[in-house]
């Protein structure tokens, strides 16, 4: 009988709307006053509004205590340090050089499709959005502070990402004289660099497969296909070193 009690109890006090985690509200801060002048604990009243100890906890300590608190001057107050808090958010500096006179509406979408892009092409959404904010800079240049501000992320985010590019060729580091502070750079031969490194990978595979090949029987099956993808890595890159041969020729006509 008396778990049957408890049941209906539990049962009474259940929000089913109630989604854990989310922001109290003005009717919560009501009940919480209720319950604490009727002697509950923190435990307690969050099992009844479904939100952890810890959040009422904070709530009633913040708001004058277990004996001071009131549910209008607690819900006045947490507007008000919000408010103040919104306010004191310096705004994110723009992703781009803005001496040009363009629509940073457009410029904005360009930055979000052409990260989108990067990730449909294998690079992690981080060092996406890093290798854009870089492109669109007109000098090509930042540093670790420019792309924590410009990102909104942590320095740590930053630093796995330039890793991560660093060691795929997609940009280098600088350092100008007597400055402490890096600067991370992309130039024209950002993509020469990282075809470049493509073809290295694609001649370490084009070897393994041969490899491969020679180990199963290059007439067996299994062999055969090693065999001819070796033949279709090593075309593509024969090709792609044909590119970059006319490529570096513009430049230099360009130049």
């Amino acid at each position: 009988m008396h778990t049957g009690q408890r049941r209906t109890t539990r049962d009474q006090t259940r929000r089913p709307d109630r989604m854990p985690g989310g922001r109290l509200t003005t009717d919560d801060r009501q009940q919480i006053a209720t319950w604490l002048g009727e002697g509950l604990g923190y435990a307690e009243i969050g099992r009844r509004l479904e939100r952890p100890a810890s959040t009422v906890m904070r709530e009633v300590t913040r708001n004058g205590g277990p004996d001071g608190y009131q549910a209008a001057r607690a819900d006045q107050d947490t507007r008000e340090r919000a408010r103040r808090q919104k306010q004191a958010e310096p705004p994110a500096p723009a992703m781009f050089d803005d001496s040009h006179g363009r629509d940073p509406v457009a410029v904005q979408e360009l930055a979000d499709s052409f990260t989108e892009l990067l990730v449909q092409q294998g690079l992690p959404r981080m060092e996406a959005r890093v290798l854009t904010c870089l492109n669109i800079t007109d000098s090509g240049s930042l540093t670790a502070a420019d792309l924590v501000q410009r990102l909104r992320v942590s320095p740590a985010s930053i630093s796995h990402a330039i890793a991560f590019l660093e060691q795929q060729g997609m940009l280098r580091r600088e350092r100008d004289p007597g400055e402490r502070r890096e600067r991370y750079v992309i130039d024209d031969e950002i993509w020469l660099r990282n075809l470049i490194a493509a073809v290295q990978m694609n001649e370490a595979l084009a070897a393994s497969s041969r490899r491969a090949a020679e180990v199963l029987g290059a007439d067996t099956p299994a062999g055969a296909r090693f065999e001819t993808s070796a033949e279709l890595v090593m075309l593509v890159s024969s090709k792609l070193q044909e590119a970059m041969e006319e490529w570096r020729a513009r430049l230099a006509t360009s130049r």
